[in-house]
C-alpha cells in the first residue's frame, strides 16, 4: 500500500475512533438539553428559589418543594458512604497487603457477586431483616443517645428510615468500592514496601506511609464513584426509607430521596398540571448532582496529583 494512502487510512481511523469517544460526551449532553426542555413548564411558572428551597409538596394545588427529596438524597447517601467508606478500605487494604493469595482468590468472586444482585433483591433483604432490625434493636439502643446527638432521635420509628436506606445503600456500593480500591492498591510497586520493610518500617507503617499516600487518588476515586451510585440507586432504597415528603431530622426518620420519587409517580398522575414537568426537574436535579460531584472530584483529583508533582 502507497505511503500516501497509508497517511490517509490513518487519518480516517483517528476521526473515527475521535467521534466513537466523543459519544458517550455527546449522549450525556442530550440527556441534559431533553431534561431541560421537559422542565421548561414548571421552570417558567415557578421561581426557581421556590422550587428548590420549598418543603411543601402538593401537586394538586401547584406547590411543588423540591427540598424534602433534595435532602432525603443527601441524608441516605451520607448515611450509606460513612458506613461503607471506612469498612470498603479496611477492606481493599486486609486483601491487598495481608491476606493471602488464596483467600484473595476465594474472597474476589463474592465481591463480584454482590456487585451482581439485582437492586430489587436488596430491597426484599431489606424490609426482610433490616427494617425490623432498625425498629427493634437499633432504634431503641441508639434513640437513649438522641438527646446529645439530634440525629439519634426517636419518635415512633417504624424502621423504614434514613438509616434502613443507608445501610442496604452501603451493602451495595461496598463492592465497587473494595474492588476499585483493591485494583489500585495492588498497582503500588513492590519494591516500594520492600524498601519501606527494609528501612526497619513495620507492615502498618509501610501502609500508613508508603502505600496509602501512592493509592491515595486511585482510592478517592473509588468513594466518588460509590457516591455516584448511591445516589442513583432506586428500588432497594425505595423499599425501605418510607417514601414520606419532609425533610429529615434524624437518621431514624422515614425520607424521600429523588430516585424514589421518579420511580414512584412517573406515569401516574399525570393528568395533573405540571406534575410531568416537576419529574423532569427532579430527574435534571439528580442528574445535576451527580454532575456537580463528578466535576468536584476531578478537580480535587487534579489538585492532589498537582501536590505529588
Amino acid at each position: 500500500m502507497p505511503a500516501s494512502h497509508r497517511s490517509k487510512l490513518d487519518r480516517w481511523v483517528q476521526r473515527g475512533f475521535w467521534i466513537f469517544s466523543a459519544l458517550p460526551t455527546l449522549l450525556a449532553l442530550l440527556i441534559l438539553a431533553a431534561l431541560w426542555i421537559k422542565s421548561q413548564p414548571i421552570l417558567l411558572s415557578h421561581p426557581l428559589k421556590t422550587l428548590l428551597f420549598g418543603s411543601a409538596w402538593k401537586p394538586q394545588k401547584g406547590e411543588f418543594g423540591f427540598l424534602p427529596f433534595i435532602s432525603g438524597t443527601i441524608w441516605v447517601t451520607v448515611v450509606a458512604l460513612v458506613i461503607a467508606v471506612p469498612i470498603c478500605i479496611l477492606t481493599a487494604l486486609y486483601l491487598s497487603e495481608y491476606t493471602s493469595a488464596r483467600t484473595q482468590r476465594l474472597i474476589k468472586p463474592l465481591l463480584d457477586l454482590l456487585a451482581a444482585i439485582p437492586s430489587v433483591v436488596y430491597g426484599v433483604w431489606g424490609v426482610l431483616i433490616i427494617v425490623p432490625w432498625v425498629q427493634n434493636s437499633l432504634a431503641p439502643l441508639l434513640g437513649r443517645w438522641g438527646s446529645i446527638l439530634p440525629i439519634l432521635t426517636t419518635t415512633n420509628p417504624t424502621g423504614y428510615s434514613v438509616l434502613a436506606g443507608g445501610i442496604v445503600l452501603a451493602v451495595m456500593i461496598a463492592p465497587f468500592i473494595v474492588s476499585i480500591a483493591y485494583e489500585v492498591l495492588q498497582t503500588i510497586p513492590f519494591g516500594l514496601r520492600q524498601a519501606s520493610l527494609a528501612l526497619g518500617a513495620t507492615r502498618w507503617q509501610t501502609i500508613k506511609y508508603a502505600v496509602i499516600p501512592k493509592a491515595s487518588t486511585g482510592i478517592f476515586a473509588s468513594i466518588v464513584l460509590g457516591c455516584s451510585r448511591a445516589l442513583g440507586e432506586t428500588m432497594a432504597v425505595l423499599m425501605v426509607v418510607g417514601n414520606v415528603p419532609q425533610i429529615p431530622r434524624s437518621i431514624f426518620d422515614a425520607a424521600y430521596p429523588l430516585p424514589a420519587l421518579i420511580a414512584n409517580n412517573y406515569g401516574e398522575m399525570m393528568s395533573i398540571p405540571l406534575y410531568d414537568a416537576a419529574l423532569m426537574t427532579a430527574s435534571l436535579l439528580l442528574l445535576g448532582m451527580v454532575l456537580v460531584l463528578n466535576i468536584f472530584s476531578i478537580l480535587a483529583l487534579r489538585h492532589v496529583l498537582r501536590e505529588k508533582t
